[in-house]
């Protein structure tokens, strides 16, 4: 009796194998091969500190703002690409970008942070200014605006030297702020997945402004980044509170950007 049900119970085992074999076979060689790239280029977001972030996109590694020097960096892949957003030290570090294997990057910069990097990197660079795109690596980058609007800040980003970017990889478009203020640049964008906004004084902005603004352009994930100023630290709490008391449908996502860092 034992050997019977065995017997049935391996036969319909080999039957229903057959089946999926089949299922299988129907599908074209493109839709299966479609199916693996989508699998294998799974955007992985790993954040250094403060602006600093590491993206992975199935083979394709983007380092935003590197600084810290190669210390920072232990474990992770060679940067393809590289984005700099301004010429500040959390934001550009030369001695970094020496210290890093850059050897088959290529460097997104605006102009005043060109005009600070030696010329044994000018073949890797390619420099955009506000409003400027280009595309690397099937990512494509557009250079956003970003500056401050206070009378009291203007000295700290005037408008035009520094870039936001908004990188479209795969069907995702994600925007890094860098630092800004709420400027009507932010509140224009339209069909961002994911947005890394600042917020710290007295450099860029309020926790009400950076969320008026994300309520306005309206992201479906946002990531507090960049938000410890001299001497205080923003409140991402309040942050999350003021965005979901508004739309609860824009997910706030909080990330460890202070590793180093007891508070």
């Amino acid at each position: 009796m034992r050997h019977y049900f065995f017997v049935i119970f391996t036969s319909f085992a080999i039957l229903m194998g057959c089946i999926d074999k089949k299922k299988t076979a129907s599908k074209t060689t493109s839709q299966i091969t479609k199916e693996i790239i989508k699998f294998e280029k799974e955007l992985v977001i790993i954040p250094i500190a403060h602006a600093t972030a590491v993206l992975n996109w199935g083979d394709i590694t983007i380092y935003i703002d590197p600084v810290g020097g190669l210390a920072a960096f232990e474990g992770q892949k060679q940067p393809d690409l590289i984005l700099i957003t301004d010429i500040h030290g959390d934001h550009f570090s030369l001695e970094t970008l020496e210290e890093l294997n850059t050897e088959k990057a290529k460097i997104i910069v605006p102009q005043a942070v060109a005009d600070k990097i030696p010329e044994k990197f000018t073949p890797q660079i390619d420099v955009l200014n506000n409003g400027d795109n280009k595309e690397r690596f099937e990512i494509n980058i557009e250079a956003i605006p970003m500056y401050n609007l206070r009378e009291e800040a203007l000295k700290f980003h005037t408008k035009g030297r520094g870039n936001g970017y908004v990188l479209t990889i795969g069907e995702e478009r994600i925007y890094f702020s860098g630092d800004t203020e709420d400027i009507l640049e932010i509140r224009a964008l339209q069909n961002i997945d994911k947005a890394f906004i600042c917020m710290n004084l007295p450099y860029t902005m309020t926790e009400e402004s950076a969320a008026s603004a994300t309520l306005e352009f309206k992201p479906k994930q946002v990531y507090p980044y960049h938000y410890r100023g001299r001497p205080d630290i923003s409140d991402v709490v309040k942050f999350k509170k003021l965005v979901n008391e508004s739309n609860p449908n824009i997910e706030v996502v909080q990330l460890d950007w202070y590793p180093n860092e007891d508070y």
